[in-house]
């Protein structure tokens, strides 16, 4: 359960705590981080948090809540005015590589979820995947995507950019190169496998 502030102090001291939790989990993971870490963290007392989040679980549904709300933000501005399907899937993974690389500890946080909040974990995903899926089918209705399952569709296509980011910006702590932009954009258009049999 999350506690409105109702004053601009307030706000801020949520905000500080926010901060801190996403800091903690990023750093030590969701079940090493006690309340006390994140108070140490928003150099608050201990007591000053639950003014503001019922529990741990709070902060954490909180912020997966925040990381779709801001990507979704950043994916719709970022694709305005884009002409043709590819361009589209090409600029969204583009600026979802770089959301990640800006917000590294919130996508770790993503990747902990599947462990501590599957509902939550399972609503993000679903919750990208019916909207990708629905644009998806509008692109195939104008001839710009095969017919094919949709919503498998969708979920590969997260899959890739949501592993490609994972693996540059996680593993690697750096953004992602170009190089592996192009390869996802050439799978996307191209495909990756060649038909050895076709003449």
């Amino acid at each position: 359960m999350i506690h409105k502030p109702k004053t601009r102090r307030g706000e801020e001291t949520q905000e500080k705590i926010l901060r801190a939790a996403e800091e903690c989990f990023a750093a030590k993971g969701y079940f090493q981080t006690v309340i006390a870490d994140i108070t140490r963290g928003a150099d608050i007392a201990p007591g000053t948090f639950y003014i503001y989040f019922e529990d741990k679980l709070s902060v954490f549904r909180y912020l997966m809540s925040e990381l779709s709300r801001k990507l979704r933000s950043r994916l719709h501005v970022a694709l305005e005015g884009c002409a043709t399907r590819l361009e589209i899937e090409e600029r969204g993974a583009r600026e979802f590589f770089k959301f990640v690389a800006e917000h590294t500890g919130l996508f770790r946080i993503i990747w902990d979820a599947q462990f501590v909040d599957q509902d939550a974990f399972k609503a993000y995903y679903e919750g990208f995947a019916t909207a990708y899926a629905r644009r998806l089918g509008e692109a195939r209705d104008a001839g710009s995507v095969r017919d094919m399952d949709l919503t498998a569709l969708s979920y590969s296509l997260i899959g890739i950019v949501n592993f490609v980011a994972l693996k540059y910006t996680v593993f690697d702590g750096g953004s992602v190169p170009e190089s592996a932009i192009r390869a996802v954009v050439t799978l996307l258009s191209e495909g990756a496998i060649v038909d050895e049999g076709a003449e």
